[in-house]
């Protein structure tokens, strides 16, 4: 690379390039791979590809651009509180480019065999969202956004949904991988069953984010969401057209936790928050600490 910035075009080509290779690794040992380790709960899953599928994009990202910061899931310790803490580390100083990675989103199905997860990579330039790539490897399905370009799938333009009811909308969501945030989540499922079309937990936040953005879900919301399972498909979703919020109705920053993802229609997106605020489901409980 050039000793001037790296243009949106780079960071792309080098994201692209190293989440085809992990997704390489996903699509190979997918089902047949041992957990190694739990996190906070036993649904928390930790395995060596997740470890290797890390390595490998931030190999090439500080081969590519040495002075960059980067935040992987599989650098963190265990719990909301810890996260948290890492993206606060991450984000001030503000750098020129921040690299946010979930290596595998969706590692208990990926564990199990069930083809649905994805490699997920964000990259911020002075804590701001400016180019995203999520690889679903399985369908070879790539999605990308640079910020002011839209967002693509397989090279081709997407956008989210044009339904304006929320009676018809079918929506996403997340349980988490702790009973404390089940608990918010299944309240909120309740509040919403009868009035929407749908609702469905496919067990990966970052490929839900995509396909918000393509259109397949009108909304996606979950509590408690680290940095990494969001940063880049909440820069499909704005440009694709969508809006992003916190579950309480407040501008999504890298901060937010507690997110909703929507095809940006009032009667989808006001809708969803409205039952979210009847169940009292718009955050999770802080964690117990020891």
């Amino acid at each position: 690379m050039s000793a001037s910035p790296p243009t949106d075009d780079e960071v792309l080509a080098v994201i692209v390039a190293a989440a085809r290779k992990a997704g390489a690794i996903v699509v190979a040992s997918s089902g047949r791979i041992a957990v190694e380790a739990t996190k906070a709960t036993v649904q928390d899953l930790v395995t060596r590809a997740d470890k290797d599928c890390q390595d490998l994009i931030e190999g090439a990202v500080r081969a590519a651009f040495p002075g960059a910061a980067f935040l992987g899931e599989e650098s963190v310790g265990a719990g909301s509180a810890a996260s948290a803490a890492a993206l606060e580390r991450a984000l001030e100083p503000a750098s020129d480019l921040l690299f946010i990675v979930d290596p595998i989103d969706g590692t208990a199905n990926f564990v199990h065999g069930v083809p649905f997860s994805c490699v997920s990579i964000g990259v911020a330039r002075r804590n701001e969202l400016a180019v995203a790539c999520i690889y679903e490897p399985y369908r070879d399905e790539l999605f990308t956004a640079v910020r002011g370009r839209g967002a693509l799938l397989n090279g081709a333009p997407i956008s989210a949904s044009k339904e304006p009811s929320f009676a018809r909308a079918m929506l996403a969501y997340g349980l988490g991988s702790s009973p404390r945030v089940a608990h918010v989540m299944l309240r909120a499922i309740g509040a919403v069953q009868e009035g929407s079309r749908g609702q469905r937990s496919l067990g990966s936040a970052a490929l839900q984010l995509a396909y918000v953005a393509a259109g397949r879900f009108d909304a996606f919301f979950e509590v408690d969401l680290s940095s990494w399972d969001v940063a880049a498909g909440a820069l499909l979703v704005a440009e694709a057209g969508g809006r992003m919020t916190d579950t309480r109705g407040a501008p999504f920053t890298l901060r937010t936790r507690d997110t909703l993802a929507s095809n940006g229609a009032e009667g989808v997106h006001g809708g969803l928050l409205r039952c979210i605020a009847d169940a009292k489901a718009d955050c999770a409980p802080a964690a117990q600490t020891a």
